[in-house]
């Protein structure tokens, strides 16, 4: 029987796609197999050059420790990769672009070598996935955007917006067994349903009505799907208990001007009363956002609105990147008439806003003391304690005399802030 492994990087909707590939390739026969595995599968990112890198580190590492493995690149540095010829120094067997990606193992079984010798009927064994071993299932909803930020490489990697209905994504769901939170993930969840004719809150009100899952979550929300409709929504169904209160909202800058050259949208204003209300229904939901530092044309000014935006906002958890131009896009043109600021200066308010993340996440942790909440346990542990999953997505720590199986719900009282972490005890 021939073996695979599927390396995934950048977002959540690449790692749902990594589960459907392994559940795939074990439906077809092949054997899933860490070390040396007959067929590497890599799944890549673009949306930094760091991303293109580090997938490419990876490829040389794996022909180099396995010369007689074949490697096979899908995603959307592969995508890039393909489309503009820059495939020859890499040594790869095949590449899957992003159009053909869901028949990546039809396709492998034709051209590769590595074909399976014989079929498992479907049973397939649950891997070391870190969140189907913990009862979670990432499921993809929906691919492509609309929107052509002027930084963003995706939509040209990805293409226009499809979302999968939601009899397909029940389908989905219906797959896994024992699920305890199955995390909805898009590349932009504005998008979803745009042509099914179908909205996002049909779609939970499905899962919510048709599966007795008890936690459902985002991968992220986008800021353009956050308006009164789903405001009220969440109010509504907030005290179900069944949406898990985090929300990444991604939304880059607090600069109008950064935000208008960036094609965002919206303006620091309309986002900061959005979050407030958000806040406002539930001030114990997380909510955590990416940050673009060093755009072109980004001043000292900029960047303060930027800084004075989040300190304000009820955000408490930042992803900070620093600006990397890509070719193609928007941005890459307009370099021409831009400034972008240094390497170093990038560096100094990266760290500048890691600071202020670092604060701001160490308050929120502490405002969640004394309170109880419904826990997720996952497998990963520290000193004796093992941690799960508040309502929030926030991680705690709970003393374990004999480790807990991961994905058991349970409730827990937190009972204090050390060392950076939660702590509490089940009730």
């Amino acid at each position: 029987m021939k073996t695979f492994y599927t390396y995934s990087f950048g977002c959540r909707v690449n790692q749902a796609e990594k589960e459907v590939i392994d559940r795939e390739m074990q439906d077809s026969g092949f054997s899933l197999k860490t070390n040396s595995p007959d067929i590497a599968i890599v799944n890549t990112c673009a949306v930094t050059h760091k991303a293109e890198r580090e997938a490419k580190q990876l490829i040389f590492k794996l022909k180099r420790d396995n010369p007689k493995g074949q490697i096979v690149v899908t995603g959307c540095s592969a995508t890039y990769w393909k489309k503009n010829t820059l495939l020859k120094d890499l040594p790869i067997d095949l590449v899957i672009d992003n159009i053909n990606k869901e028949f990546l193992v039809k396709i492998l079984q034709k051209r590769l070598s590595g074909h399976a010798t014989s079929n498992l009927g479907g049973q397939n064994s649950p891997g070391i996935d870190k969140y189907l071993n913990s009862g979670r299932a990432l499921i993809k909803i929906q691919d492509g955007c609309l929107r052509f930020c002027s930084y963003c490489i995706v939509p040209y990697l990805r293409g226009e917006p499809k979302s999968y209905n939601i009899k397909e994504i029940i389908s989905q769901i219906s797959q896994h067994k024992n699920l305890n939170e199955v995390i909805l993930t898009a590349i932009n969840t504005e998008a979803f349903g745009l042509d099914t004719e179908e909205t996002l809150f049909q779609l939970i009100e499905t899962i919510l009505t048709n599966s007795t899952i008890p936690r459902i979550s985002f991968g992220s929300i986008h800021p353009w799907s956050i308006g009164t409709e789903f405001l009220n929504y969440y109010k509504k169904i907030l005290p179900l208990g069944r949406l898990v209160n985090f929300f990444h909202v991604p939304i880059q800058s607090g600069s109008n001007k950064i935000l208008n050259l960036m094609k965002r949208g919206y303006t620091r204003e309309e986002m900061m009363e959005k979050l407030n209300k958000l806040q406002k229904i539930n001030p114990l939901a997380l909510i955590a956002t990416d940050v673009i530092v060093g755009f072109l044309d980004e001043s000292e000014e900029d960047f303060r609105n930027t800084y004075d935006f989040l300190e304000k906002s009820p955000i408490s958890k930042f992803h900070i990147f620093r600006f990397s131009s890509r070719d193609n896009t928007a941005a890459h043109y307009m370099k021409k008439n831009l400034k972008e600021p240094s390497s170093a200066v990038k560096m100094k308010r990266a760290k500048i806003l890691s600071d202020l993340g670092k604060k701001k996440y160490e308050s929120f942790l502490k405002k969640n003391v004394g309170r109880s909440s419904s826990v997720l346990f996952i497998a990963t542990t520290y000193e004796g304690y093992q941690e799960a999953l508040l309502d929030n997505q926030l991680p705690i720590y709970i003393k374990a005399d004999k480790p807990v199986q991961p994905g058991r719900l349970d409730v827990a009282e937190i009972l204090e802030y050390k060392k950076g972490r939660l702590f509490g005890r089940i009730i």
